[in-house]
């Protein structure tokens, strides 16, 4: 991990090549959160990015103090990976996107009874939504970088037993839907964003509800995947689960403290995966063990190159919108809602292999596989849900 720096300031690093192109205002929002009072240090990933305040693609430690503004909104966003018993040679675009449907709104009756009993079971306590504001929102995917995305082995790196290479997986991106920004908005209502005493009655209220976020952010990707592994009528196994926005109580250098990831992926939970966008491939990596110099964390996709707002602007004259469904792989992308179609379009990211590879460069992941997408799902037809 190595050592803090003297006279009070935090350490901070960024781990990225030379092909990995970072904003200015990125790393300029990384140096101003590191100096925050009671952050110890600060780590940019390769996707760094500006974000909303604080910068996406990092992670922060702090000490006897921790800042749920710096978690952000969508507490308990992350990705989780099916092996579906679909076989790849089997199946294609066309035949998946007509038998998956509209998937936006409320669960399917059918589903929604199980749903709402493992509902029923997570801490939910004073939350500030509704037992019915959760159901409904319970196994949908969102706006934004959120997505579903049905996928097939590239290519496998070495002997790896457990990875069966002709079976279509699925990768759900997600979060806690509204939870965790009205979570987070009546936090800052009450206290801005100065952050929370350890152990004081305020910091413990905000962990109750950001875990209990947590829960539901897992519980709502489990739902995505099962609805759409009813609607393709196959079965599924669950091989990984992580999220990348969450503080958590963490250890740094013998000294206890807290962890803030914002849009960065945990490197002690086992096999973690890096997703380019729609139009890119995505990597299943296993990290490496006792290098701890990144906080224990890696980057969680490729990162924006854009910003939402110019990306109209930048690709309207040259893309059509019915361009921007298909990409280079002839994979296709499911989405009628077109400002998101092109906020989200793969020329907004980042090359993911530029990323992935500064990792693996920097001693800190091993790949496992590479996946391209085969149907990515985004937002159905607003009369179809």
């Amino acid at each position: 991990m190595g050592h803090f720096s003297h006279h009070g300031e935090a350490r901070v690093s960024v781990i990225a090549n030379q092909r990995v192109w970072i904003e200015d205002a990125a790393l300029e929002q990384l140096r101003i959160t590191a100096r925050l009072p009671h952050v110890r240090a600060a780590v940019g990933l390769p996707d760094l990015h500006p974000g909303r305040g604080y910068p996406v693609g990092a992670a922060f430690f702090s000490t006897g103090h921790f800042y749920p503004a710096l978690v952000g909104g969508d507490i308990g966003c992350g990705m989780s990976l099916w092996r579906t018993d679909m076989r790849a040679h089997a199946t294609s675009a066309s035949k998946l996107e007509k038998r998956l449907g509209c998937i936006d709104g409320p669960l399917p009756e059918a589903l929604m009874q199980e749903a709402a009993a493992e509902l029923a079971l997570l801490p939910m306590a004073q939350l500030p939504a509704t037992a019915d504001m959760l159901a409904q929102s319970l196994g949908t995917i969102g706006g934004g970088n959120h997505f579903a995305e049905l996928q097939v082995v590239d290519t496998v790196y070495g002997e790896q037993p457990g990875l069966d290479a002709r079976q279509v997986h699925l990768l759900v991106h997600s979060g806690s839907r509204g939870l965790g920004g009205a979570i987070l908005r009546e936090h800052v209502d009450a206290h801005g964003h100065a952050g929370l005493v350890q152990d004081s009655p305020e910091a413990q209220a905000y962990l109750a509800r950001h875990d209990a976020a947590l829960a539901y952010a897992v519980l709502n990707r489990r739902w995505i995947a099962q609805r759409i592994l009813q609607a393709l009528r196959c079965k599924a196994e669950c091989l990984l689960d992580v999220s990348h926005n969450h503080v958590l109580p963490a250890r740094v250098d013998g000294e206890a403290g807290f962890l803030h990831r914002k849009g960065a992926t945990p490197a002690d939970q086992g096999l973690v995966m890096i997703p380019g966008s729609r139009g890119d491939y995505s990597y299943l990596v296993q990290p490496c063990a006792d290098r701890h110099e990144a906080l224990d964390s890696l980057a969680h996709g490729a990162g924006r190159k854009w910003a939402r707002s110019d990306c109209m602007g930048r690709l309207a004259h040259k893309f059509r919108a019915d361009a921007l469904r298909k990409t280079r792989f002839g994979s296709a992308v499911i989405c009628h809602d077109k400002g998101l179609l092109f906020e989200e379009a793969p020329q907004a990211y980042k090359d993911v292999d530029s990323v992935v590879a500064s990792l693996v460069e920097a001693g800190l992941v091993q790949l496992v596989a590479r996946f391209k997408p085969l149907l990515t799902y985004k937002k159905g037809l607003a009369a179809c849900c």
